[in-house]
């Protein structure tokens, strides 16, 4: 996978990108990142890229020009079509199921705002698929970019060490198709603190703690997000 991003801060991006699993990920050649400087795209000689709202209000928008030129320069220095992502607060929910949608793309092109917003013709004339990372308002769309990289980038078949390891996470769905929280987990020591770790973990029937983790799941979804059951 190719993933673009149009930014004004491509700088904050690679201590995040270059660690872990998406840093692993690159190493493998399983993905590429590509940062691009919107300042580069505009025509101004100050290298301005926003301006006053008509209308009146408080804070700039991001302007139309560097933004629709940045676009399709960066989109011409591959063969590949990506798929257009705007975030912004007013885009559809970023959730487990987009992410595996996105993670079926052979490229990505994100492109951050900043200030108050975008000019609403950017949308109109790109037609991107605009994405939220939640109910809340960022400085700009680097934070939220890179939520939805480290998302998509780990489903990426070959990135993580077990083909499994996606599958029983929260808000995927395990064999039996339930979408929640995952289940609780143990490891060493048995005991700590007092408490000790359940014993069907113990026994060696799989059946049986494959039972237990999905009636754990669905017990922890209930009482913290059954917002999330359908």
């Amino acid at each position: 996978m190719r993933i673009d991003v149009i930014t004004l801060f491509p700088e904050i991006f690679a201590p995040v990108l270059a660690t872990s699993i998406p840093g692993r990920a690159a190493e493998k050649g399983l993905v590429s990142y590509h940062f691009h400087q919107l300042r580069e795209y505009t025509h101004d000689a100050h290298r301005k890229v926003d301006d006053r709202p008509f209308g009146g209000g408080a804070g700039m928008v991001l302007m139309c020009q560097p933004v629709v030129d940045a676009v399709h320069a960066v989109e011409a220095q591959d063969a590949a079509s990506p798929r257009r992502i705007l975030l912004c607060p007013r885009g559809r929910k970023f959730s487990q199921a987009v992410a595996h949608e996105l993670a079926l793309l052979p490229r990505l092109l994100l492109i951050c705002g900043h200030y108050e917003g975008f000019d609403q013709r950017i949308s109109d004339l790109l037609g991107p698929d605009e994405i939220s990372i939640g109910d809340y308002v960022l400085s700009g769309g680097e934070l939220p970019a890179m939520v939805l990289m480290d998302a998509v980038v780990r489903l990426l078949p070959g990135v993580l060490g077990h083909a499994e390891s996606t599958r029983d996470e929260s808000f995927s769905p395990v064999a039996t198709g339930f979408h929640g929280l995952e289940y609780p987990h143990y490891t060493r020591p048995r005991e700590y603190g007092g408490l000790a770790v359940p014993e069907i973990l113990l026994s060696g029937d799989h059946a049986a703690i494959a039972r237990w983790r999905e009636a754990q799941a669905r017990q922890v979804t209930a009482q913290r997000r059954p917002d999330v059951i359908h």
